[in-house]
C-alpha cells in the first residue's frame, strides 16, 4: 500500500483550516495530514491540531519556504499539496492519486474550474493567463494552470527537486523544473471554489506578480542561458546596427567620420553583443551539465 502524505502550507487560515483537515480525513482516511504553520497570528495551530492534523511551525516567511521545509522533513510515497483556505475539492486528491498511477506521473496538477465568478477574482486569472502563455513561450510548456496549488506529486519528484523560491513563485518553479527535466505530468480538472467571506487571500497581484515574473527571468537564465544571452546580443547587436547606419552611409559618401563618439558606441555595442553571446554559449554547456545531473539523480528513485 502507497504511504500517502497531505501537505497543507497556511498563514491565518483560522476560519478554514480545520474544515480542510476534515475533508481530506474523510477522502483519504489512510493519509497522514500535516499543517505547515507560517507563523500565524490567529488560531489556525490550535484549530488544525484539533482537527487531527499533524502542526509543524515554518518560522521563515513565504509559500516558497515552506513548500521547501515540508518536501525535506516529510517522507512518503505520495504527496498531495493543497492550499489551507478550502478553495479545492478534497475529494478529487482520489483522481489525482489515481491518475498518477495509471499515467506513471511524477506530478498532477489539478487545473481550477471555479465553480462562480467570486471564486476566481479576474485580476488573478488574468495574470494566470499571461503567466501560462509566457511559460509556452519560452519553455514550450503545455500546462493549463501553472499557478494551481492543488498538485499530487511522486517521492522521487519531492526529493530531487532544489527549491530556490521563496514566495509564491513556487508554483512557476515546480512548472518549469517538471519542464526542464521533462518529467512525467498530468492534469485533471477539479471544481474551485469560493472563499469563505471571513478568509482572505495573501496573494497581492501587482507585489506578487513583479516576484513571479523575476523568478521567471531567473530560471529562464539558468535553464536556458543560450536562448536569454542570445536575445540579448540580438538586441545590442540590433541597437549597433541602426545607430551606425547613419555614419557607415556618411563615410561611403565623403570617407569622413563626422561623429565619432557615436562611432564608439555602436563599436562598443557590437562587441557586447558577441561577449553576451560567448557567455551564453559556454553557460549553456554549463547548465546542460547541471540538468544532466538533475536527470540522474531524479532516476535514481523509484516512482
Amino acid at each position: 500500500m502507497k504511504n500517502i502524505a497531505v501537505l497543507i502550507p497556511c498563514y491565518n487560515e483560522a476560519a478554514t483550516v480545520a474544515e480542510v483537515v476534515k475533508s481530506f480525513r474523510k477522502s483519504l482516511p489512510l493519509a497522514d495530514i500535516y499543517v505547515y504553520d507560517n507563523c500565524s497570528e490567529d488560531n489556525t495551530v490550535e484549530l488544525a491540531r484539533s482537527a487531527g492534523a499533524t502542526v509543524v511551525t515554518a518560522k521563515i516567511r513565504g509559500k516558497g519556504n515552506v513548500v521547501r521545509k515540508m518536501f525535506a522533513d516529510i517522507n512518503a510515497d505520495i504527496y498531495i499539496m493543497a492550499d489551507g483556505d478550502l478553495t479545492y475539492d478534497a475529494a478529487d486528491a482520489i483522481r489525482m492519486i489515481e491518475t498518477m498511477l495509471t499515467e506513471q506521473a511524477d506530478m498532477v496538477v489539478a487545473v481550477r474550474r471555479e465553480k462562480s465568478e467570486a471564486a476566481y477574482p479576474m485580476g488573478h486569472k488574468f495574470g494566470n493567463r499571461i503567466f501560462t502563455f509566457i511559460l509556452e513561450l519560452l519553455f514550450h510548456s503545455t500546462f493549463r494552470d501553472i499557478f494551481s496549488g492543488y498538485r499530487a506529486f511522486s517521492k522521487r519528484f519531492i526529493k530531487t527537486f532544489p527549491i530556490m523560491s521563496n514566495g509564491f513563485d513556487i508554483e512557476v518553479e515546480l512548472s518549469i523544473h517538471a519542464l526542464t527535466l521533462a518529467i512525467p505530468c498530468a492534469e485533471i480538472d477539479s471544481q474551485y471554489l469560493e472563499r469563505p467571506l471571513n478568509s482572505h487571500s495573501k496573494l497581492s497581484a501587482f507585489k506578487d506578480g513583479f516576484q513571479i515574473l523575476f523568478s521567471v527571468i531567473k530560471l529562464l537564465e539558468e535553464t536556458r542561458p543560450l536562448f536569454f544571452f542570445g536575445l540579448i546580443a540580438l538586441l545590442l547587436l540590433v541597437i549597433s546596427v541602426v545607430i551606425s547606419c547613419p555614419i557607415i552611409a556618411t563615410f561611403i559618401e565623403t570617407g569622413l567620420v563626422p561623429r565619432l563618439p557615436t562611432a564608439v558606441l555602436a563599436t562598443g555595442l557590437t562587441l557586447l553583443s558577441f561577449l553576451s553571446l560567448t557567455c551564453g554559449i559556454i553557460m549553456d554547456s554549463i547548465s546542460n551539465t547541471r540538468r544532466e545531473i538533475k536527470k540522474l539523480h531524479y532516476l535514481e528513485f523509484a516512482i
